[in-house]
């Protein structure tokens, strides 16, 4: 992980106003038709915090994601990155977005994957070789870096997501769900590639119900109904309590 350019070094044309923060939600809300996926969020996210949003379905994680990812327009509201307007050119090139529905190209393997998304994003090609052997060996994918998508269970079509979010440049890493279809040693991985990016000054936002992430968590933000229901320490007895 290599940490993009920092709110300090901004110049005058940023497009929302800066308040140093990572993440900044201010009146955030989605709707669609009555139904009220999100109601008006106000919420804070500091640069280099390790977050773990926690909610029963249907609670508003993966609206507020795919909000602050800049992929869905919000009904009110806005949701800044570093600074910048969601879905802006500086907010994506800052931000990684993990959703929990892997979306890969059919004709291209899984070394190709890697290859392709980390020359979009500017990685040098010797360092993207180093990186992506690194990441298929941690996932434990090594073996399968030939083969294409259409050939891999849920687990590897996880993993495979997993590591094209990690081989590109971030500063603020959102994460959907993750540990879903993950064996245990993927687990393990993930949560070693998730504490070692935040290591390195990443800020992390993780949607999970798993309680392999709450030891490492520092703030959970917990959503019910649309609305935040709680903001604070990652313990187990309230991720348990916040996702019943």
């Amino acid at each position: 992980m290599t940490p993009t350019q920092s709110a300090d070094d901004r110049g005058p044309d940023q497009g929302a106003a800066d308040s140093g923060a990572a993440l900044e939600a201010m009146a955030l809300a989605k709707s669609y038709g009555n139904h009220a996926a999100l109601e008006p969020l106000d919420l804070v996210i500091e640069p280099g915090e390790l977050v773990m949003l926690v909610g029963p379905n249907g609670s508003g994680k993966t609206t507020f994601l795919r909000m602050a990812s800049g992929l869905l327009e919000p009904t009110s509201g806005e949701v800044a990155v570093e600074g910048y307007p969601a879905g802006s050119l500086e907010a994506r090139a800052a931000l990684s977005y993990l959703p929990d529905n892997p979306v890969l190209y059919d004709d291209l393997s899984l070394v190709e994957h890697l290859h392709y998304i980390g020359r979009l994003h500017g990685v040098d090609s010797g360092d993207l070789e180093v990186r992506g052997a690194a990441l298929m060996e941690r996932f434990g994918l090594t073996g399968r870096a030939d083969d294409l998508p259409v050939t891999f269970s849920r687990g590897l079509r996880q993993k495979t997501s997993l590591a094209l979010g990690l081989i590109r440049p971030f500063s603020i890493l959102l994460v959907d769900e993750p540990f879903v279809g993950l064996d245990q040693p993927g687990k393990r991985a993930l949560v070693e590639l998730l504490v070692d990016a935040h290591s390195q000054g990443a800020t992390l936002v993780v949607a999970t119900h798993s309680l392999d992430f709450v030891d490492v968590a520092e703030r959970c933000i917990g959503l019910r109904d649309g609305e935040l229901a709680y903001d604070g320490e990652a313990t187990i007895d309230d991720v348990e309590r916040m996702v019943s």
